[in-house]
Order: C-alpha cells, then structure tokens, then sequence
C-alpha cells in the first residue's frame, strides 16, 4: 500500500467517513498531504440542519467548530501504530484543515525504489481489466496536416500514454476525416477543373476555391451535396477520385507522424463504418426514435426528454448521412469490438454542442450501457500570434511540418547542432508547450516561450535531465552507499526534491482521471527547478553526502525522463 493510500485508510477509519478527501498540498512548508474532511463533515452537518431541521450530533456535542473536529480527528489519527510508521507529524491548520509530513526514511526508501524501477517507477495496476478507447489526432483527407490538428494529437497521445501506464487496455483511434459534404465541395471542384493534380497542395487550393466561390453562387452547395450523394452511392468515378485523395493524404499524415514520433493503433476514416450505417438505417429499434426534421424530409433524433432542446439531425433530406450518424455507427463498433469502459474523444471545443447530443442520442437508442463512460475532453483552439483563429477555408493554414521545421532549426541556434538532439529538442519544444496548457484553454504560439532556456519549457526540462547525466558521468566513484545512514542531515533544498519526488505516481493517477496533461508539466517543471536550486546551491561531487546527492540526481533524471516520455517527449543524453 503506498503513502497516500495507507492516510486515506487511516482517515477513514479515524472519521468514519467512506471516501475522505487528500490532496498533495500546493506549499511544502505545509506538509505533503493535506485533507479538508473535517469542514467536509461539519458543512454536510449544517446542511443537513437547514434543509431537514434534524437536530445536530456534531453541534449537541464538544465539536462547535470544524478545526476543533479537525483536532478530534487528528488525535485519533495520532494514535494509529501503522499511519505512525510512513508519518512523522501530523497538524491542524487554518479552519479545519489536517496536515501530513511524512518521515524521511519513507521519503529515502522511495529513492531506493525510483532507482530500482527505473523506467516503470510510477506504474500503476489500478486499470487493470479495463478497457479505454481514445479518438484523437483525426486529421481531414485532402487538406494538410495544420497546426490546428497539433492539440488533438499530442493531448491524445499524453493521455492514451498515462492510461496505459496505468494498467488500462489502452486503444488508441485515429478518425480519419473521409466522408461528407466536404468531398462533395472537393469532387465537385476536382470535374470542374478536370484536374489531375491530387497533391495535398492542390487539393486545399481546390477547397479553398470552392468557398470563395460560393460566396456568390450560393448554388454551388446543392451541388457539393449531389456530389456526395453520388459518393455513398458508390458511383464509380467518384470512388475513384476520393480513394486516390485518401492514399496522397495518408502519406502526407504518417510522414508528420513520423516527425512527431506518434503512433496510433489505428486509423480508420469515416466511410470505414458503412456497414455499421446502413445497418443502423434499417434497423426499427432506431427508427422509431427518428422523427421528421423542419423540412419534413431530415430525420432527426428527438432530444428533449433528456433536457436538449436542439435535436441531432440523423439523415438529410436527400437520404445523406450526418456526422451524427457516422459518429454513432462508430460507437457502435467500438463497443462490439472493443468492450470499453471509457471512451475518450479528444476533439475541439467547436464540438460541444455535437458530443453533448452524440452522447445523449447514444443513451437515448440504447448504443452503450449505462456503465460505459463517454468523455469529451473539449480543447481549446491554437491561435496564431495576433489572437485569431487559423482558418483552412480563409486559406491561412499554418502547416505543421513547417512549424516543426522551423522548431528544430531554433534548437540548433540553441547550440544543438547534432541531427538527432536538435529534432528532440525542437519537437519537444512544441509539443510541450501545447500541453503545458490546461486542456481547455485556448494557445497563443510564442516561439520566445516555447524555446525558452530558463522558464517553464521543453528545453528547460531537457537540459535538466542532460544536467543529471553529466553529474552521473563524473561520479566514476558512485559506490551506491547504503543512504540511510545519511538522510538525517538533509538540507532544504534536497528535502524539497526528495518531497517531490514521492508525489509523482499521485500525479500521473490525477492527470490521467482529469485528462489533464499539464498537471503532469507542472510537476516535472516544480521537480526541475527544485533540482536545479539544490545544484546551483550545493556541491555534489567531493561532498561528504557525495553518494546521497548522487542518488538524488540520478533519480531525478529518471524521473524526469519517466515523465516526458509519458507527454511524449524524448531526452537527449547531453545538450
């Protein structure tokens, strides 16, 4: 049992109460855990006294604050010979809240075990038997792979490498963007043109065209529609011309792919699920859900029952299917197939209002039992320098292959000149700072932020770790000393890196259940500059504690490296 589950046992049983709140504390000079149960259970009390005039066991008794609760508590807590073992102090503080130091032979014996798990150190079996499915990445055939589709990626693939570091069945989906009206607009321009050309170039020219177009020829859309229609028809030459579309973007998509070192399970597109469509359309357990649109054509799925005003368009007038109806025939087959506890899809804010009514609509015709969680993470959007939206149909796109170009040639400025380090540091670089902000938040690209030395950086991180390699490479005389016989004279600064050092499994755990990535970037930037203020501080080789401070940095860097390969960020031995 670790440290955080061994206090919650014991705060349970001193409380009574089942599920007792414990947090790591934002201040060290707190405590490592801190739990706010006792103004839990008072606030509940005095809840309970307003709202159903029952009369008050706490108030009937000596307990006439939370803290002196919290005081009560804590003297039970004193009194637990196995809470005693992995805890030094334990304090009440402000209006209730209960404080825990752990004792530094626990925080040493986590050294020892960081330096024999090595890469697993953080590992958790707590998914095991459980199954989650991640939708990300999902870039659009026939347009290049933007810096807009950068978020989804790298959030997708932090967060499908925490789950499965966490013993969860981890399958990760790349929806591919190859269905509905948009290769109507495309196939469209593609005969009026007569082109041949199917480069990714050509064909966002020919996209871009199409709505410039149709700013004055309204017309245009009825045609795209007709277009598509044609398409899910499987008439011939239209099959034709999108399959040789979908082969030029996938080539264009594993090569960026292959620059960010991403890899994805699998990657089927839209028109992958037509049987799982059509199977749907004839099926009269769905029907008779399906109402009549506004036009008396549509279908659509009726959702007020469940407080959602705006109905889900199931079929267009013309018979098409909807990105409704594609993305409920996809959870169809991923529940047949894959039996998932959660499914994750790690997709823009723009699609609110749609994952709302999907998963209301996938209750609603009995798609998924009640146990199978359906998340939608909702990140915000990158924005270019002047605040605005990048914007494909405005032509504007930011290629994310010249972005990445561009990141590495900024970290060989940075005296990276190696091939190899110099696309660590840059694609590091950048995908860091996508995740380094909390998912929900919209980015502002700053190339003085994402290259920065000496701030909350990929580089920064990076060069610590290369920091903790150098000190190993000197220490040819490190003997692996028994550290315990040392840690009873540990300075600030290397009992703060040791306190941050026991909090990353907690860390992972947390990141991982919010889908929270940055919590993750938090950690390994407070560890880094924890770190560097105990080196910048203290001699480590020829020291007296010279093989204490030794371990301390050896493990820091696995801890480090731990944690960026979780976000999907690799290390360079030296920088």
């Amino acid at each position: 049992m670790n440290q955080e589950a061994s206090i919650l046992s014991a705060l349970k049983k001193a409380s009574g109460v089942d599920s007792p709140n414990l947090e790591f504390t934002d201040n060290l000079e707190f405590g490592d855990f801190s739990s706010n149960i006792a103004m839990s259970i008072f606030a509940n009390q005095e809840s309970r006294i307003r709202n159903q005039g029952i009369k008050s066991t706490i108030h009937d008794s000596q307990f006439k604050s939370p803290h002196k609760l919290a005081e009560n508590i804590v003297n039970k807590l004193k009194s637990d010979k196995e809470l005693s073992k992995i805890v030094d102090r334990i304090e009440t503080a402000g209006p209730g809240f209960i404080n825990f130091w752990l004792k530094k032979d626990v925080l040493v014996d986590n050294l020892i075990q960081i330096d024999k798990e090595k890469e697993d150190y953080g590992k958790s079996k707590i998914g095991n038997g459980k199954t989650l499915v991640i939708d990300y990445s999902s870039p659009n055939i026939a347009k290049p792979f933007g810096i807009g589709h950068l978020r989804s990626t790298v959030i997708g693939q932090a967060i499908y490498n925490l789950y499965k570091f966490l013993g969860y069945k981890t399958i990760g989906d790349n929806h591919l963007g190859d269905w509905g009206t948009q290769f109507g607009k495309l196939l469209y321009m593609i005969d009026l043109k007569k082109t041949k050309d199917y480069s990714i170039d050509n064909l966002e020219k020919l996209y871009v065209e199409f709505h410039n177009l149709v700013k004055d020829d309204e017309s245009l859309e009825k045609h795209a529609r007709e277009w598509f229609k044609k398409l899910e028809d499987g008439e011939s030459i239209a099959r034709t011309v999108w399959k040789q579309c979908i082969n030029v973007s996938l080539n264009e998509f594993n090569r960026i792919y292959d620059m960010l070192n991403v890899k994805i399970d699998n990657a089927f597109g839209e028109s992958f699920y037509e049987e799982e469509m059509r199977e749907m359309q004839n099926d009269p357990k769905i029907s008779k859900f399906l109402v009549d649109g506004e036009d008396g054509k549509s279908k659509v799925i009726d959702l007020t029952s469940i407080g959602i005003t705006t109905p889900l368009m199931f079929l267009k007038s013309d018979g098409g299917t909807t990105y409704a109806t594609r993305d409920l025939a996809t959870i169809v087959f991923r529940v047949k197939k894959y039996n998932p506890d959660i499914i994750v899809y790690e997709v823009g804010v723009e699609q609110r209002l749609h994952f709302k009514q999907l998963f209301a609509a996938a209750k609603i015709l009995n798609l998924i039992n009640d146990d199978v969680e359906l998340v939608h993470t909702a990140h915000g959007l990158y924005l270019a320098p002047d605040g605005k939206k990048f914007s494909t149909r405005g032509g504007k796109t930011i290629k994310l292959e010249e972005v990445l170009d561009e990141a590495i040639e900024r970290a060989k400025k940075l005296g990276n000149k190696d091939d190899k380090t110099a696309k660590d540091v840059g694609i590091g670089a950048i995908k860091y700072f996508d995740l380094m902000h909390s998912v929900q938040s919209n980015v502002v690209f700053d190339w003085e932020k994402i290259m920065n030395m000496e701030g909350n950086s990929g580089p920064y991180l990076q060069y610590t770790v290369a920091r903790c390699n150098s000190v190993i490479q000197k220490a040819s005389t490190f003997k692996g000393q028994a550290l315990q016989d040392v840690y009873s004279n540990l300075n600030e600064e290397e009992s703060k890196v040791l306190r941050t050092l026991v909090r990353f499994s907690g860390i992972i755990a947390t990141a991982a259940k919010s889908y929270s990535p940055n919590l993750l970037c938090s950690y390994l930037y407070d560890l880094a500059q924890k770190y560097n203020s105990f080196y910048n501080a203290h001699r480590i080789i020829g020291d007296t504690n010279q093989e204490f401070r030794i371990m301390l940095t050896k493990v820091t860097g696995q801890v480090l490296k731990n944690g960026l390969k979780l976000l999907g960020i690799d290390t360079p031995e030296k920088m």
